[in-house]
C-alpha cells in the first residue's frame, strides 16, 4: 500500500499542478488501478509489472516521458532487476517498449526525431539504468548470501577438523596407554609365573598365583581389544570398519556372525559403488547393523541403497526380535551416542539422518550427496561482479550516447535539408507552376512547422508545405509557407499563396507595436 500510494501519488498531482495536459476522472482512475495491478505483481512477475507502468506511460504520451508515471516507470524497473532471474527477459521487454513507442510516433503527425529521440532517452536512462542498479542490488545479496554460506562452510571443516585432531590424540593417548599398562600387566603375568613355579609354594598359593597369571593375560587382552576400537580409521586392527571394506563385504561378515539380512542395491551407476566403499555410507549401515544385533537379536534386517538425484539414500530396517528382553525400537529416535554423532557426521556433508520406530521394528534413513557427483558452484568474486556490473552500465551509458547522438545527426540533417533561401522565396511569385517552384526548393519538408504563428490561415483545398529560413538548430527561425493549388484541369498546379510565419520575438515585437 505504501509503495502504491508513493506512486500513485504524481500520477493525481501533476494534473492540478498544471504540469500535465489535464486528464478525465476516468483516465485517472483507470492509470491508479493499472498501477496497484503491477504493485500487486512486483513479487511473482516483475516483467509484467514493469510493462504494465510502460504502457500507462505509452498510452499519456508516445515519447513514454510522463511526469504523471515515469517515477512508477523507474520505480518498476529498479525492483524487475532486483527480482527478474534472467536478463534476456527484460531485454527482450525494453525492445518490444522501444517497438511499440516507434510505430506510435510514426502514426502521429508530429516531429518523429524529437519524438523518437526522447523516446531512446526515456527508456535508457528511466528504464534501462535503473534495471541495471536493481541488478547489482540482486547481485550484492547474492554475494553476501555466497560469503555466509562459505563461512559456515569454512566452520564446518574446522569443526571436522578439530575432531580429526581430539581423534588422533585420543588415539595417541589410548596407544601410550596400551603400550605402558600392556607392559606393566606383562610383567605382573611374568612374575605370577614365576611365582607358581617356585618349588617352596604352598598349594593353595600356587592356585592363587595361577588364578593371577589368567587375570593378568585376560586384562591384557581386554586391553588389547579396547585400545584397537580406539585407534584411527585405517589402523591394521580396527576392528569394526576395516580397511577398503566394502558395503557387500560388510553385510556379509555381518551374516557371517548370525545376523539375518536382506540386502539391495538399486543404484545403476558403476561409479556410486565404488564410491560406496568407504565413507559415511558404510558408517550409517555398520551403526545400524550394530543396533539391530544389540537390541533385536535374531529380528530379519533390510538393507537397501538407492539413487535419488545427486544423492544416495541408505534404509536400514529391522523387525522385532522373537527372543526375550529385545527391544526392537530402541533406540529412540535421537537417543544413543552413536547415533548422535552419526548424525552429527551425516549433517557436515550436508546430508540428513532419520531414525525412530517403524511398524514392529526400527529403520535408520540417510540421505547423503555423493561426493564429485554435483559439486557447490564456486561463489563469484565480488571484483568479477562488479567489473560484470560496471561493464553492463559502461554498455548501456554507450548506447544510449549512441542512440541520443545518432538522433541528433539525423534532427541536424532534417533542419539543415529544408532550408529555403530567402532570396528564392523572395523570387517566387503567385501563379507560378509548381514545377517552376520545385527546381529551387529544398529536398525535405519541415515536418513540425509552428502553425500557430501563421500570420493568416492557408487556403482552404490547398496543399501547402513549410521550409526554414536559416539551418540554426538552436534558435528560433522564420519559416516560408507555399500553397498550391490545381487548376479546373487537374494536372496544372499552381503557387496560389505564400506566406513567412516569424520567429516568437518577431511575433512578439509586432503585437507590442500594433498595441502602440
Amino acid at each position: 500500500m505504501l509503495l502504491w500510494a508513493a506512486l500513485a501519488l504524481p500520477a493525481v498531482s501533476v494534473d492540478p499542478l498544471g504540469l500535465n495536459e489535464p486528464r478525465t476522472a476516468t483516465q485517472q482512475l483507470t492509470g491508479l488501478t493499472v498501477l496497484a495491478t503491477a504493485v500487486t505483481l512486483r513479487r511473482t512477475h516483475p516483467l509484467p509489472a514493469f510493462l504494465l507502468a510502460a504502457t500507462l506511460g505509452l498510452a499519456t504520451a508516445p515519447s513514454l516521458f510522463t511526469l504523471a508515471y515515469g517515477p512508477a516507470l523507474a520505480a518498476l524497473a529498479l525492483l524487475l532487476g532486483r527480482r527478474a532471474d534472467r536478463a534476456r527477459t527484460a531485454l527482450i521487454g525494453f525492445g518490444g517498449i522501444a517497438v511499440a513507442g516507434t510505430v506510435k510516433i510514426a502514426v502521429r503527425d508530429v516531429d518523429p526525431t524529437v519524438e523518437w529521440a526522447v523516446l531512446m532517452a526515456t527508456l535508457v536512462f528511466g528504464a534501462v539504468f535503473p534495471w541495471l542498479t536493481g541488478r547489482y542490488w540482486r547481485q550484492g545479496r547474492e554475494l553476501a548470501a555466497a560469503g555466509w554460506a562459505r563461512a559456515d562452510q569454512l566452520e564446518r571443516e574446522q569443526r571436522i577438523v578439530a575432531d580429526r585432531a581430539r581423534l588422533r590424540e585420543r588415539a595417541r593417548i589410548a596407544q601410550d596407554m596400551h603400550d605402558s599398562l600392556g607392559h606393566e600387566l606383562s610383567l605382573i603375568a611374568v612374575r605370577a609365573g614365576a611365582l607358581q613355579v617356585a618349588p617352596d609354594l604352598p598349594d593353595p598359593h600356587r592356585e592363587a598365583a595361577a588364578d593371577l597369571r589368567a587375570a593378568a593375560s585376560q586384562a591384557t587382552d581386554r586391553l588389547h581389544t579396547i585400545i584397537g576400537l580406539l585407534r584411527e580409521e585405517g589402523d591394521e586392527q580396527a576392528p569394526l570398519a576395516p580397511t577398503g571394506e566394502s558395503i557387500d563385504a560388510l553385510v556379509a561378515r555381518a551374516k557371517e556372525s548370525g545376523l539375518h539380512i536382506t540386502y539391495a542395491d538399486e543404484r545403476d551407476h558403476p561409479e556410486a559403488r565404488r564410491e560406496l566403499t568407504e565413507g559415511t555410507v558404510h558408517r550409517v549401515v555398520q551403526e545400524a547393523l550394530t543396533n539391530a544385533a544389540k537390541h533385536a537379536p535374531g529380528a530379519h534386517v533390510t538393507v537397501t541403497l538407492t539413487r535419488d538425484g545427486p544423492a544416495t539414500t541408505v534404509t536400514v530396517t529391522n523387525g522385532r526380535s522373537g527372543g526375550a528382553g529385545s527391544d526392537a525400537t530402541a533406540p529412540p529416535s535421537g537417543g544413543g551416542s552413536g547415533l548422535r554423532a552419526l548424525r552429527t557426521r551425516v549433517t557436515d556433508l550436508d546430508g540428513t539422518l532419520a531414525a525412530g520406530p517403524h511398524g514392529d521394528g526400527f529403520r535408520v534413513t540417510a540421505r547423503l550427496p555423493d561426493r564429485g557427483v554435483a559439486p557447490r558452484p564456486a561463489a563469484p568474486r565480488l571484483t568479477e561482479a562488479r567489473r560484470r556490473t560496471a561493464l553492463a552500465f559502461g554498455a548501456a551509458v554507450a548506447a544510449g550516447a549512441l542512440l541520443v547522438g545518432g538522433t541528433f545527426a539525423w534532427y541536424a540533417y532534417t533542419r539543415t535539408h529544408s532550408v529555403l533561401d530567402p532570396a528564392d522565396y523572395a523570387r517566387l511569385r503567385v501563379g507560378d507552376p509548381r514545377a517552376d517552384v520545385e527546381r529551387v526548393l529544398p529536398d525535405r519538408t519541415v515536418a513540425d512547422p509552428p502553425l500557430e504563428r501563421a500570420p493568416t490561415p492557408p487556403p482552404p483545398g490547398a496543399d501547402c508545405a513549410y521550409y526554414r529560413s536559416s539551418g540554426e538548430l538552436f534558435t528560433s527561425v522564420a519559416h516560408f509557407r507555399l500553397c498550391f493549388e490545381s487548376g479546373e484541369s487537374g494536372d496544372d498546379e499552381r503557387l496560389v499563396d505564400k506566406a513567412v510565419i516569424p520567429t516568437t520575438q518577431d511575433q512578439d515585437h509586432h503585437n507590442r507595436e500594433r498595441v502602440r
